[in-house]
């Protein structure tokens, strides 16, 4: 039986990923029974991502092109589910290509009833410590799926045991709409907001979410360390506007990171040597870690090398988080 699937693309300056991503996503339904079409939302794109989708994906499959000044990606996710047509709707973000029997794997479990699937998420690490670095992360931190990759679900009560994200998603349209619609950040500027971690809680208290290394897809990471930087900082933002919940197992951490690194800082300024000290125990702390779990040479290395500047620039991220909530609510009470 045919199904109906969207697939919804946010693009921001995202030209150089775009074929790739189109070619491997083609190749998948090709291999499945959706019938399917492509909103790509160009979110305020300066380097032509709408031409090069449009000219990468050919007559291959039907595009809609929804283009909108940069509003960020929660924005642009909500412009393409109202635009899409889909009974199904897949999240796919624009660094993602999808593994060729991933759609096929899904299309027949959405049959079963298993109406709510997150990607299995693979970073891409060869010769990219950046990669390696957030592949180690994310690996360690959901560890419990990691340890043993498995076709698995999960609800609210098991919710913060499992990698979630909305890189590549696939539920019912009615029901993203009903998640985006309720989802509310902190902030009153949506391209700081957590627009993934809020929404998929909000599904998981309705719908089991399913996981499984047969709905997989690769995912290629920032390679220079500018990009490492600014998307470490925005992390630190987006993570206190999703996890300064007390729903969130993280919610005790973003607490205690204010006075804990306010003093940190205040210590800093009297004793400067504490700032090289401070990061050679970073990174010799993370090294241990990451060798403790398996990991390899390069992993290790570049775990060890990198923990210490993601740590200042999450920080600074979450900074500023607290600093957009301060402005948007006195501006809200003024």
């Amino acid at each position: 039986m045919s199904e109906a699937l969207s697939v919804v693309m946010p693009v921001h300056n995202e030209a150089p990923h775009l074929r790739g991503t189109i070619d491997a996503l083609v190749e998948s339904l090709d291999r499945s029974d959706f019938v399917a079409d492509l909103v790509l939302v160009d979110d305020g794109s300066t380097d032509g991502s709408a031409e090069f989708a449009t000219a990468a994906l050919g007559e291959r499959l039907p595009l809609t092109v929804v283009a909108q000044p940069n509003a960020g990606r929660f924005s642009a996710r909500r412009a393409g589910l109202e635009a899409a047509g889909g009974t199904w709707v897949l999240l796919l973000d624009a660094r993602v290509r999808l593994q060729p029997d991933s759609l096929s794997f899904v299309h027949d479990r959405l049959t079963a009833g298993e109406s709510v699937w997150n990607g299995h998420v693979n970073v891409e690490t060869d010769g990219n410590p950046y990669g390696a670095f957030w592949n180690v992360l994310v690996e360690l931190a959901w560890r419990d799926y990691f340890a043993d990759p498995r076709t698995t679900s999960y609800d609210a009560e098991s919710f913060d045991r499992y990698p979630k994200g909305t890189t590549c998603f696939l539920a019912p349209r009615l029901l993203l709409l009903d998640a985006i619609g309720i989802f509310r950040s902190g902030y009153a500027n949506l391209r700081y907001a957590n627009d993934d971690t809020p929404v998929i809680r909000w599904i998981a208290q309705r719908e089991r979410i399913h996981l499984s290394p047969s709905f997989a897809c690769d995912y290629t990471p920032r390679a220079a360390f500018r990009a490492f930087v600014r998307h470490s900082v925005h992390r630190g933002t987006v993570f206190l506007d999703g996890h300064g919940r007390p729903d969130s197992r993280f919610f005790p951490f973003a607490v205690a990171f204010f006075p804990v690194s306010t003093v940190l800082v205040a210590a800093s300024f009297r004793h400067p040597a504490l700032v090289f000290a401070a990061a050679a125990a970073a990174a010799a702390g993370a090294g241990a870690v990451a060798a403790a779990a398996g990991r390899s040479a390069f992993e290790t290395a570049s775990f060890a090398a990198l923990a210490p500047v993601y740590a200042v620039a999450h920080g600074a991220g979450m900074w500023r988080g607290l600093a957009l909530l301060a402005r948007d609510r006195t501006s809200a009470t003024a």
